[in-house]
């Protein structure tokens, strides 16, 4: 059985936060609670810095005093994602650590959204057709028509199938990238 994660903000001091992300592992490692604090992650960037009219490359943290971390959840009495009493004790209780991000400094699980906008796990799409192919469409409404793949925008998910008519006449389609199928499928 998979076991459900979210990923949670922790606040920390200014400048303590890779500090902080090694102590919450070495803890997880001594404790053994792999299984309850799955990663923790300080997320960094790299920017070109100009000083005294010499470039360099600098590593700089995405969101200062903040630290990330993934622990498994579970549904409590009213309904609500919780992480375990134990991996909450552990983080609350690193030195370094300020609180949760939350309402009223709780732990509250980022959203699905909040993930994606954060850029904290991007996920890769992999299709099984390119621009050019013929491809059959999948969704109810025109559930077998046969058309030409003209465009794919995986930033926003979607593909633009060209169909022609009983008349020789082309639509265009704009459709979700899992409302089409390559032919032969």
């Amino acid at each position: 059985m998979a076991q459900d994660t979210r990923w949670y903000v922790i606040h920390t001091y200014s400048g303590y936060e890779n500090k902080v992300a090694v102590n919450i592992e070495k803890m997880v490692e001594n404790r053994e609670m792999q299984d309850q604090i799955q990663e923790v992650r300080v997320p960094t960037e790299w920017v070109t810095e100009v000083k005294d009219g010499k470039e360099r490359l600098v590593e700089r943290k995405v969101y200062p005093s903040y630290v990330l971390v993934k622990c498994a959840v579970r549904t409590d009495t009213g309904g609500r994602l919780k992480m375990s009493d134990s991996a909450w004790y552990v983080i609350r209780n690193t030195r370094g650590v300020t609180g949760f991000v939350g309402p009223d400094s709780k732990a509250a699980p980022l959203t699905e959204e909040d993930v994606a906008a954060m850029g904290i796990e991007r996920r890769s799409v992999e299709l099984t057709y390119a621009v050019g192919d013929m491809v059959s469409i999948t969704d109810p409404t025109f559930e077998g028509v046969i058309g030409t793949v003209e465009s794919i925008d995986l930033e926003n998910k979607i593909v633009d199938v060209a169909v022609t008519g009983a008349f020789g006449k082309a639509s265009k389609f704009t459709l979700a990238i899992n409302q089409v199928e390559p032919l032969g499928y």
